[in-house]
This record gives structure tokens, sequence and C-alpha cells, in this order.
């Protein structure tokens, strides 16, 4: 299992999009000038995430993306499926004879992973990264002032 730049960029501009946002929406223009990333591409993620139901566009002047719930009830598993799918360490193996082998080592192995992985993923929300980001750079502000 290997993240996309799709799930990894989307998941960091919408962690950026959260800190900078306050009661106001965002333009994705300074979510690309600030993450250094293609506004093309945040446009083709956003549009993911606003079909997921995670993010709304606000128009008009100071128009721009939103979350569109709270950033502690929006979870990491939900950004990286809008973003990638369903997250699975193997891939099934449509197609292929089933033997007794390849059943035990996707019963008791590769399935056990995917549990873990997505109670980890549950578990972690888009506030939780958030407030560790901005704790990061506010003890990176202090550093940066000695």
């Amino acid at each position: 299992m290997k993240l996309s730049t799709r799930g990894r960029y989307g998941l960091r501009a919408l962690v950026d999009l959260a800190a900078n946002s306050g009661e106001n929406a965002v333009s994705l223009m300074q979510t690309a000038r600030r993450q250094k990333l293609s506004l093309n591409y945040l446009e083709q993620v956003f549009a993911s995430l606003r079909r997921a139901g995670l993010v709304s566009t606000v128009k008009g002047a100071g128009g721009g993306y939103a979350l569109a719930r709270d950033m502690d009830e929006i979870t990491v598993k939900e950004v990286l499926e809008a973003l990638e799918g369903k997250i699975s360490i193997a891939d099934a193996d449509a197609g292929s004879e089933k033997d007794e082998v390849q059943a035990a080592i996707r019963r008791l192995l590769w399935d056990e992973i995917d549990r873990q992985v997505d109670t980890l993923l549950e578990s972690r929300t888009l506030g939780g990264l958030v407030r560790k980001y901005q704790c990061r750079m506010q003890i990176k502000r202090k550093d940066d002032s000695r």
C-alpha cells in the first residue's frame, strides 16, 4: 500500500485550509501558494473532496472553500478514501485460482493489517492534525525568534 500524491497532497491542502480558514472561506490559490502545489491539481483534488461532502464552495468576493463539517468530525480515513478509494494493503486476488494458502494469508495477515490501518485512520481527525501542526508552528516561531 502506497498513497498517491493525490492522497498525500489532498490531506496536506485540507490541513492547510482548516488551519487558515477561521470563519472565512480560503482561496485555493492561497493554499496552492502556501503549500507550493499546482492550482490545477488542487482544483481536481478539491472537486473530489466536495463530492464526498468534506468541503463546500463559497461563491463571490472572499469566496473559496470551507470545511463542510467541523474539523473534529472529519476523519483522515474519510479524506483518504475520498481521494484514493478504499485503502487496502493488498489487492483482492480477483480472477486467480483460490487456494487454501492464499485464503489463509488473506485472512490471517492482509485483512488484519487492513483492520489496524482502518482503526488508526478512523481515530485521527483533521482537527487533531491541525492542532498538532499549529503547535509545531508555534514552537518553530519561538525557536526562530531566539
